[in-house]
């Protein structure tokens, strides 16, 4: 499924909620099915947990919804106990992909700058200097136009990453 989320968010920027919600729902039932209504919660949990940084994303720095809806689905089927281990695989392909598009694009010194705007921003935000509307908004100036990347190509990376760790780290 996350290739699938990869080849179109490459095609179309975007990740449909078609793919997302049938495979968030498959989690839930699956983990339902296995563990009972146990296994359903932590399923659920799990989800929320690896979709909230990329929520935060959205609310602060104009990430997809989709990649949000992407992951909260992956949680479903990943569980608690994989969701640190594929947030930070997913994080370190993003990472990758953001600083190779910048240097591609030779915009690496304003994506830079750009980023600690955002954390700098969001530091603010939860210190209560200023609201969180506000505080997203000094993160985006005006004068840097944007340089977005396929966040959904990251997502499948750091899965694939996250499934090889986890059957070398298994069969140890």
């Amino acid at each position: 499924a996350s290739l699938i989320a990869a080849v179109l968010d490459l095609k179309a920027r975007r990740i449909p909620n078609l793919l997302c919600v049938p495979l968030f729902a498959a989690g839930l039932f699956q983990a339902a099915w296995q563990t009972g209504a146990g296994g359903l919660g932590h399923a659920f949990l799990a989800g929320v947990v690896l979709a909230l940084p990329f929520v935060i994303l959205f609310v602060f720095a104009e990430g997809g919804a989709g990649d949000a809806k992407l992951m909260a689905a992956i949680g479903a089927w990943v569980g608690l106990e994989r969701v640190i281990i594929v947030l930070a695989c997913v994080c370190i392909a993003g990472g990758v992909l953001a600083i190779g598009t910048a240097i591609a694009k030779k915009r690496l010194k304003v994506v830079l700058a750009n980023i600690l705007l955002s954390v700098y921003s969001f530091i603010i935000a939860i210190l209560g200097k200023r609201g969180i509307r506000s505080a997203a908004d000094l993160a985006r100036p005006e004068l840097m136009d944007k340089l977005t990347i396929p966040y959904g190509v990251a997502i499948f990376a750091g899965v694939c990453l996250a499934a090889g760790i986890e059957l070398i780290w298994s069969s140890n």
